[in-house]
C-alpha cells in the first residue's frame, strides 16, 4: 500500500508553546477533561466528501487540488481514498469518520452496478477497520441531492419514481453502515425544499418525506442498526426554502409525524448561520427538547450568504458550542465531524493537516474553556438568581399548577406595580466572564 504523505509525521502534542506547524497546541489526546479524555469528549471524524474528494471546485472556478490519489479508474480511485483516509486519521488521532454513499463510489449506470461496486468499497474499509479496531464510522448517509434525477428533490421530489429510487439508495446507504457498525445516519435534506409554492403541493411533499423516513428508520432497525438517525437542519442553499430550515422546525416536523422519538439533531455550526441564528442557539433549542444528537463542526462567513464550510478557527463559538455539549452530558453516539474544507487557495497535500490541526486545537481549546466555566459557575449561579422567583410563592404555584388565572388577577391586583421584581440581565458582565475564563493569561 502507498504511503500519500511522506512528509508528514503523526502529528504530536507540543503544548501552547509551540511553533511546529505540525503540532498540536491544545489537543491532548489523552489529557482528561471533567472525567473524561479528550479523545473521548471530542469524538473527532473525517468527512469523506470534503477530505478525500473536495479539489476546491466553486461556482466560479474548476478545482485547484488534486485529489486523484493517484488514479484515473474509478474503482481504484475509491480505494486509493480509503488508504489515504486511514493514514490521514492514523497521522491526527482522528477515531473516526463520516461519508455520503456516492463519495465512498461513484455512481456506475444502473442501480444494481452501482450497488454492486460500492459492495466492494464498502467491504474494502471493513478489511481496514478489522486491521485497525480504533477506527469507526460516527455515521453514513446518501447522496440524494447531486444527480439530475433529484432536481426536485428525493423524498419531495412530485415523481413517486424518483421516491421509490431514493428509498432504495437510502436503503443501500444504511445496510452499508450497519456493514461498518455506524453508530448513526443522518438523513441530510439537500433539495427537500421548494423555489415556489406556485408549482408546489407542500403538504404532500412533507406527508411523503414522513413516508420515507418511517420506512428508513423501521427497515434500519430490523436489520439490527442501534445507532442514532439524525436530521442535520439546514435554511436554504441550493434550495430557495428547505423544509428542514432549522432545529426548531425539524422538531415541529418530527412531532407532527410521530417521529420524535425516533430521530436527534446533527447540528451544523455554518447552517445555523445560514438560519440566522448562532451556532449555540441551534444547539440549545435541540438539548432543551431532548433531540441533541452530533455536530457538523465548521464556521460560516457572515459577509458571505452560502455555506462556505470553514475550517472552525473561532475558539469563542467553540467555546459555547463545548459549553452546551457538556451541559447536555457529552456525546453518546455522536461526535464532531470536520464538514470542513480547507480554502481554494490551500491546496497542497499538507494543507489538509494544518487545517485539521486548526479545527482540532480549537475545539480542545474550546472544550478546555467550557469546562472552566462549568466549574468556574458565575454563569449557572448568576441564572439560578434570575428565576428564582419560580422556586417560591406565586411562581412555584404556577410551576405546581396550583394557581388559577383567577389568582393571578388576584395577586395583580393586591400587588400592583411590578417592575421592582426586575433585575439587571446583566449581558456585558457575563461577557466578560467569558473572556476571563478564555483568555485567563
Amino acid at each position: 500500500m502507498a504511503e500519500f504523505f511522506k512528509d508528514i509525521p503523526k502529528i504530536p502534542f507540543k503544548g501552547v508553546n509551540s511553533t511546529d506547524p505540525l503540532s498540536f497546541k491544545y489537543y491532548d489526546p489523552d489529557e482528561v477533561v471533567l472525567g473524561k479524555t479528550m479523545r473521548e469528549q471530542l469524538k473527532f471524524a473525517l468527512s469523506w466528501w470534503h477530505t478525500m474528494g473536495g479539489d476546491g471546485t466553486d461556482m466560479f472556478g474548476v478545482g485547484t487540488a488534486d485529489k486523484s490519489w493517484g488514479e484515473s479508474d474509478p474503482t481504484a480511485r475509491a480505494k486509493a481514498k480509503v488508504d489515504a483516509a486511514f493514514e490521514i486519521m492514523d497521522k491526527l488521532s482522528i477515531d473516526y469518520f463520516c461519508w455520503h454513499d456516492r463519495d465512498l463510489s461513484p455512481e456506475y449506470g444502473s442501480l444494481a452496478a452501482t450497488n454492486e461496486k460500492l459492495d466492494e468499497i464498502v467491504d474494502y474499509i471493513k478489511e481496514k477497520m478489522d486491521k485497525d479496531p480504533t477506527k469507526k464510522l460516527l455515521w453514513g448517509t446518501a447522496k440524494c441531492f447531486d444527480h439530475p434525477r433529484f432536481m426536485h428533490g428525493a423524498g419531495t421530489s412530485p415523481s413517486a419514481d424518483v421516491f421509490a429510487f431514493s428509498a432504495a439508495q437510502i436503503k443501500k446507504a444504511i445496510e452499508s453502515t450497519v456493514k461498518l457498525g455506524g453508530s448513526g445516519y443522518v438523513f441530510w435534506g439537500g433539495r427537500e425544499g421548494y423555489e415556489t409554492l406556485l408549482n408546489t403541493n407542500m403538504g404532500l411533499e412533507l406527508d411523503n418525506m414522513a413516508r420515507l423516513l418511517r420506512m428508513v428508520i423501521d427497515y434500519g432497525r430490523s436489520i439490527g442498526f442501534t445507532g442514532d438517525f439524525y436530521i442535520e437542519p439546514k435554511p436554504k442553499e441550493p434550495t430557495k426554502h428547505q423544509y428542514d430550515f432549522d432545529t426548531a422546525t425539524v422538531i415541529g416536523f418530527l412531532r407532527k409525524y410521530g417521529l420524535d422519538k425516533d430521530i436527534k439533531m446533527n447540528i451544523e455550526a455554518n447552517h445555523a448561520t445560514l438560519a440566522q441564528h448562532t451556532f449555540q442557539h441551534e444547539l440549545r433549542v435541540a438539548r432543551d427538547n431532548g433531540v441533541f444528537g452530533s455536530i457538523d463542526a465548521n464556521q460560516g462567513d457572515p459577509l458571505l450568504g452560502w455555506d462556505t464550510d470553514q475550517f472552525p478557527t473561532n475558539a469563542y463559538d467553540a467555546t459555547l458550542c463545548m459549553y452546551e455539549v457538556l451541559k447536555a452530558g457529552g456525546f453518546t453516539n455522536g461526535g464532531l465531524n470536520f464538514d470542513a474544507k480547507a480554502r481554494r487557495g490551500s491546496f497542497t497535500p499538507e494543507d489538509i493537516f494544518l487545517s485539521y490541526i486548526a479545527g482540532m486545537d480549537t475545539f480542545a481549546l474550546g472544550l478546555k474553556a467550557a469546562a472552566k466555566l462549568i466549574e468556574d459557575g458565575r454563569l449557572d449561579k448568576f441564572v439560578e438568581d434570575r428565576y428564582a422567583s419560580w422556586t417560591t410563592g406565586i411562581g412555584k404555584d404556577i410551576i405546581d399548577g396550583k394557581a388559577t388565572i383567577d389568582d393571578l388577577e388576584k395577586y395583580a391586583l393586591e400587588k400592583g406595580e411590578v417592575t421592582d421584581s426586575l433585575s439587571s440581565g446583566r449581558q456585558e458582565y457575563l461577557e466578560s466572564v467569558v473572556n476571563q475564563v478564555i483568555f485567563n493569561l
